[in-house]
């Protein structure tokens, strides 16, 4: 009863506040509701998968923040899942000098700030030759400080996705290696040992014997990393990356209604985080007890 009683008291707040930021708006002349979505949105996006100009809706100029900043975080989260096991798993080897770069680039990685690390990658970009000299390191692929192309894959993206790529990838997978390495150290060596002995080379009994054992102690932690590439892409503000965050911002200045524009992007950021937690267990979770 007194949890039933807490919740409702709860629910009363809510109400109440939003009841008063409703008469404080209308006070000030400001309009409320959902209705500015279907108005034009007056700006215009860098072009990206989801056609738009500035005479469309803010709701298509929410739908195009939305697919970028879900493109940029599946990327991130695939890149750095990869990028962390296989960190993750160097920083055990049994060459020291592979052992110790490994560590090295999970102290210094994990030590620098986020944001800092994107504005990095950023400023290098942004130093590559200008679009009518482009830099060809390799058959196929031409940079420039406005697009980044590779011709054999028919891909291109401009310099702030490719930043915001870089950075979170690389930040990410500097944690989600530590989540590995713990996980590998958590199962019994003569795990490892008895697999050798039935004349399993190390990398088959890493993948058949350790690792999946290792999982359980991996996943969770690991889980927590994916979400945070979804709320860490919201940096993208800082270069100018059109993201559901950068959008909303702008939507905004040019309508005045914070409120709802906040709530629709926090409901996204929500349901995004729970959808990839919930996702991840239900693939790992039955096999592996998660």
């Amino acid at each position: 009863m007194w949890q039933l009683a807490v919740i409702a008291v709860v629910c009363g707040a809510v109400t109440a506040i939003g009841a008063q930021t409703a008469v404080n708006l209308r006070a000030r002349g400001v309009a409320t509701g959902f209705g500015y979505l279907r108005r034009s949105a007056g700006f215009e996006i860098a072009p990206g998968l989801v056609p738009f100009s500035s005479s469309d809706s803010n709701a298509r100029a929410l739908a195009a923040g939305i697919v970028n900043t879900a493109r940029l975080s599946a990327l991130g989260i695939l890149t750095a899942a990869a990028l962390g096991v296989t960190i993750g798993i160097a920083r055990l080897s049994s060459i020291p000098t592979v052992a110790m770069l490994a560590r090295a680039y999970v102290d210094v990685v994990r030590n620098v700030p986020v944001l800092l690390q994107i504005l990095c990658w950023a400023a290098v970009l942004q130093r590559l030759p200008d679009a009518g000299l482009p830099w060809h390191p390799a058959p196929g692929v031409a940079l420039t400080n406005r697009e980044l192309s590779f011709l054999w894959g028919r891909v291109i993206v401009s310099p702030e996705f490719a930043a915001l790529f870089a950075a979170l990838s690389i930040y990410t997978a500097a944690f989600i290696a530590e989540n590995v390495r713990g996980g590998i150290a958590a199962v019994p060596r003569g795990q490892q040992e008895a697999a050798l002995a039935l004349g399993l080379s190390r990398l088959a009994a890493l993948r058949t014997v350790v690792l999946p054992q290792a999982l359980p102690v991996i996943m969770p932690p690991t889980i927590s990393q994916f979400v945070s590439v979804i709320k860490n892409s919201s940096l993208a503000t800082a270069i100018g990356y059109f993201d559901l965050m950068s959008i909303t911002n702008t939507t905004i200045n040019q309508t005045g209604q914070a409120v709802e524009a906040m709530a629709l992007a926090a409901l996204f950021y929500l349901t995004a985080s729970l959808a990839v937690a919930a996702s991840t267990r239900a693939l790992f979770g039955a096999r592996h007890g998660i």
